[in-house]
C-alpha cells in the first residue's frame, strides 16, 4: 500500500494562516534586490508567501511583515505594483 504524499504547507505573511503552497502566491526578493510576484514559484531569491487576496497584502503592508521577511525597506510603489499584478492574475 502506498503512503499518501505530503502536501507542502506555507504561512501567509498577511493573515498568518497555514495553507497549501499551491494556494498561495510567492513574492520574491531577487539577488539583485528587486521585489516582484513570482507566478511560477521557481525564481531564485528569498521568497515569502501571501494569499491571492489583496486584503492579505494590505495586512502584510500594515504589519511590515514583508519588510521583516526580506530584511529591507519596501517602498509604497512596490506594494502598489504587487497589488496590480495580483489583481491581474
Amino acid at each position: 500500500m502506498q503512503k499518501p504524499r505530503k502536501i507542502p504547507q506555507r504561512q501567509c505573511v498577511g493573515c498568518r494562516e497555514m495553507k497549501d503552497k499551491k494556494a498561495l502566491l510567492r513574492i520574491v526578493k531577487t539577488p539583485e534586490g528587486e521585489i516582484l510576484l513570482d507566478a511560477t514559484g521557481k525564481k531564485s531569491g528569498r521568497g515569502a508567501y501571501v494569499c491571492p487576496d489583496p486584503e492579505c497584502l494590505k495586512k502584510a503592508r500594515k504589519s511590515r511583515a514583508l519588510e521583516r521577511a526580506f530584511d529591507t525597506a519596501i517602498p509604497a510603489e512596490v506594494y502598489d505594483a504587487l497589488e496590480g499584478q495580483m489583481v491581474a492574475l
